[in-house]
């Protein structure tokens, strides 16, 4: 086999790796926000959680196969090398605006779900040079 079927090969692998490992970390550590966002109910919570993986599998899957087509094909070793560093290093571009994008929704969910802070009124100024005079 030629550098280009090589290259495609260990390009998807390591992209479905990465891809696994990102959506999993986010799965599993993004369930106490959803817990808390929907308010201590866990299967509603591990509902969306689901939903959101399965989602962000679709993406980047998406993105991993259309990408495999673009980019001039690798003719020795030095050219693969830097095509699967192109080819990876965009999936990992894609997975970091993936995770951002996920963090904010989070957030978003956790500010909406928390009760708003009560805060006491600022106490009043005291003018110290007038109490010195007294």
């Amino acid at each position: 086999m030629n550098y280009t079927v090589w290259t495609y090969l260990l390009y998807l692998s390591i992209s479905v790796a990465l891809t696994v490992w990102v959506a999993r970390t986010l799965s599993k550590n993004g369930r106490v926000f959803l817990v808390e966002s929907f308010h201590g109910n866990e299967s509603i919570a591990d509902s969306v959680n689901h939903l959101l993986v399965v989602g962000f599998y679709l993406i980047n899957a998406g993105y991993v196969t259309l990408a495999l087509k673009y980019g001039a094909k690798p003719n020795d070793m030095a050219q693969a090398i830097e095509f699967l560093s192109t080819k990876v290093g965009l999936v990992l571009l894609v997975l970091g605006v993936m995770h951002f994008f996920n963090l904010a929704v989070f957030s978003q969910m956790r500010k909406r779900a928390l009760p708003p802070r009560l805060t006491s009124p600022a106490p009043a100024s005291i003018d110290w040079s007038k109490k010195a005079e007294e």
